[in-house]
């Protein structure tokens, strides 16, 4: 059985964070284990209460999962905090982990920071160098970039910037544009486009985490990124699509629709 970590933050109300990738992995066939970065009070409303663990039990976690289980893949998602970038990122280069799947995790569904203003910079400078993949959506994007995006030509102009901090892969998100759901992959040489139809819904919470989840998952069981990215592509648009209104506010994606459509049948 391949395996994948999440570095993550827990999401109390189940639809992003640690819960959304471990129902990701499962999904995608792969032995799901955490790392959790910190608690939040949360629900389809918003993030009501934000609590950082030390970094010495991040790195508590991440030693007994990968002197142990191993790690095939991971991903990073809510670090919150410049000292918990850089445990991890210290945990990356002692293990030598590949496969490293980062989403700058920065505000949540509801306009909630989730992430200190002051480790941006940790990130830039510290975890995308070790990264294979990072996936922002298009504000992520304008912070790691430093531009404005207003067209295509901003899109590819911030993947360069991007990909200049160190990462091999760059999968910049166009969710948050006009149109077709296109997402532009560049390598450094090529921008490789993953379009989708636009779902009109509001239950889109934990649509990044869910997607970067399926992208470790796929990378875990031995695809290349491109593979990795449009197989990933396909799971969130139809984990959208079968979405399910919950609570008061934005619901969550369904990350078990393939069972949930079997029993129906």
């Amino acid at each position: 059985m391949k395996t994948a970590m999440t570095v993550a933050g827990s999401d109390s109300g189940g639809g992003a964070g640690i819960q959304a990738d471990l129902k990701t992995f499962a999904a995608l066939g792969v032995h799901g284990t955490s790392t959790i970065t910190a608690l939040t009070a949360q629900n389809t409303l918003g993030v009501t209460g934000i609590f950082d663990l030390p970094p010495a039990f991040v790195e508590a976690q991440f030693d007994a999962i990968a002197s142990d289980i191993g790690v095939d893949a991971m991903k990073t998602g809510m670090l919150f905090s410049a000292p918990i970038i850089h445990a991890v990122c210290g945990r990356i280069r002692q293990y030598g982990l590949s496969n490293v799947v980062v989403d700058p995790v920065m505000v949540a569904t509801s306009g909630d920071l989730l992430l200190q203003e002051e480790a941006v910079d940790a990130i830039k400078g510290s975890l995308l160098p070790l990264a294979t993949i990072v996936t922002p959506n298009l504000r992520e994007a304008e912070v790691l970039s430093g531009i404005g995006i207003e067209d295509d030509d901003g899109i590819r102009e911030a993947a360069r910037r991007i990909l200049g901090l160190g990462p091999r892969y760059v999968l910049l998100k166009g969710g948050h544009s006009s149109g077709d759901a296109v997402d532009w992959l560049f390598d450094g040489s090529e921008f490789i486009p993953y379009s989708a139809p636009r779902l009109q819904t509001t239950n889109t919470h934990g649509t990044g985490c869910t997607l970067s989840a399926a992208i470790a998952a796929l990378l875990a069981t031995g695809h290349p990124v491109p593979a990795a990215v449009a197989g990933a592509k396909q799971y969130i648009t139809a984990a959208i699509q079968h979405a399910y209104p919950l609570g008061k506010g934005h619901g969550p994606v369904n990350h078990l629709f393939a069972l949930h459509e079997g029993r129906n049948r």
